[in-house]
């Protein structure tokens, strides 16, 4: 079984894939929102401080459940339970249903990346039609970026097309497994999205007025940092790194038993973090170079904002206008399409490894139902724009709020709780050590615990908090 599924051949394609589940459309597109709305500078102070006290440790945890079962999130979970019994003791009706509820999240992981990709398809469908209209200079003639964008996304076959077009994209990398697929595709799709960043970055410091940009990204302002901030700040940061829901396990499934988890966390966080902090250094030069802009454009920034900004490069450097909204659309579909890889993969591997499905067929069956359910997303924006079933939410909302508010922070609670107090301490310390074969100071042991074991569920409980009171 473990042969016929295939491990990753390098060490540099599993932080390029680990790396590509974590950097998405959440470090380019809501990274830079997030840090418009809460100030700038101070944000990301409080935004570099959590992912690395908490984001580490977190991706840390869920690499020591797919590396130490090998086997898909729910089997992973399941196998764990089972092979750890609870020593006996007091409260030992607790312990026997918890032991029912911690497979429950694996589970619950494999629906969550369902209907995030199903809907995140539908995000990736208009960025890939953004590239494609800025490939034919077609944003050049756009008066106004607002009317534009309602008027694609709210009609019917055109964003649905696009949609799909990214689910198959998916679908052939998935298809070719974890070496010829997965590995082979992010080596690729990760230097090219860095590249790309890089002359992007270069180009928007250029702008007339990239100083006040710089200078909104990298003064911090203190007197703006109140609560509000902080978790917003913590809830980014979870967000962007994809921690909780499978996909980092299913990747781990797939390491050999010489890979370094914890450097290899510190390496796949600092990626994704320079990923983020890169994505500022493009936006903002760019919004504070045009006259009439905000930083804290909000949602709109991807698809009103800065096709204004290109519009007006386009009047007065047509050249530069062309080639920054082109290079721009093009980063955001491999960063999208790096996410929909690992999101796909996740339920694939369930199918394989639990029922021995042939990895084609696998793939088939999860890009079937996931077009299905893009389909009810896409529409939500148009044919089905009055269908609002769930308590008055269409289809793409309501996705989107059960898996940001609900199965995201409780599977990230509870993802802390198996890892830092159900598995037993020396299973833990064996995998972090690669069964002693690795040595670290003491401090690091402990601080790991104390983080997995008491600050991440408490910060993750904020988060939940915080999202379901606003």
């Amino acid at each position: 079984m473990k042969a016929s599924r295939g491990n990753f051949a390098t060490r540099i394609g599993i932080v390029m894939a680990a790396a590509g589940s974590s950097v998405g459309l959440g470090n380019i597109w809501r990274f830079p929102v997030e840090t418009g709305l809460h100030g700038g500078a101070a944000f990301i102070l409080i935004y570099l401080a959590c992912v690395v006290f908490l984001g580490v440790p977190m991706m840390t945890a869920e690499f020591i459940i797919g590396r130490r079962t090998h086997t898909d999130i729910a089997s992973a979970y399941e196998r764990l339970v089972r092979e750890n019994p609870s020593p006996p003791g007091r409260f030992n009706w607790l312990r026997q249903r918890l032991n029912l509820l911690w497979p429950l999240t694996g589970y619950a992981g494999m629906i969550c990346v369902t209907l995030i990709l199903s809907y995140y398809a539908v995000v990736a469908g208009w960025v890939l039609k953004y590239a494609v209209a800025a490939a034919a200079g077609a944003l050049a003639s756009v008066s106004d970026a607002s009317a534009y964008f309602a008027d694609f996304s709210s009609s019917t076959w055109a964003p649905l097309v696009y949609a799909l077009v990214f689910i198959v994209m998916t679908h052939v990398i998935i298809q070719r497994g974890v070496q010829n697929g997965i590995e082979r595709f992010s080596k690729l799709l990760m230097p090219l999205l860095f590249l790309l960043m890089l002359l992007l970055a270069a180009g928007s410091l250029t702008m007339p007025g990239a100083a006040h940009g710089v200078e909104f990204l990298l003064k911090p302002d203190f007197s703006k940092i109140d609560s509000s901030v902080v978790i917003s700040a913590m809830g980014q940061a979870f967000f962007s790194l994809s921690v909780a829901i499978g996909c980092l396990a299913t990747y781990a499934s797939y390491f050999k038993p010489d890979v370094p988890l914890m450097k290899t966390a510190s390496n796949v966080v600092a990626i994704d973090t320079l990923v983020a902090i890169l994505s500022g250094f493009i936006v903002f030069p760019a919004v504070f170079s045009v006259e009439g802009m905000s930083p804290d454009a909000g949602p709109g920034l991807v698809f009103v904002t800065l096709p204004n900004i290109f519009n007006s490069l386009f009047g007065h450097a047509p050249v530069l206008g062309y080639v920054f909204s082109l290079m721009f659309y093009v980063l955001l579909v491999l960063a999208a399409l790096t996410s929909t890889i690992s999101m796909h993969e996740e339920v694939t591997a369930f199918f394989v490894d639990r029922f021995g499905f042939a990895r084609s067929r696998a793939a088939v069956f999860m890009t079937a139902v996931t077009l299905v359910l893009s389909t009810l997303c896409s529409l939500s924006f148009g044919l089905l724009a009055d269908f609002r079933p769930f308590a008055g939410r269409g289809f793409f909302d309501a996705f989107n709020d059960v898996t940001a508010l609900w199965i995201m922070p409780l599977s990230g609670i509870i993802l802390s709780l198996f890892v830092g107090w159900r598995l037993p301490k020396s299973l833990v310390i064996d995998e972090l050590t690669n069964h002693h074969t690795l040595r670290y100071p003491r401090w690091l042991f402990v601080s790991f615990f104390f983080i997995i074991r008491w600050v991440a569920p408490i910060a993750i409980t904020l988060i939940f908090l915080n999202a379901l009171l606003n």
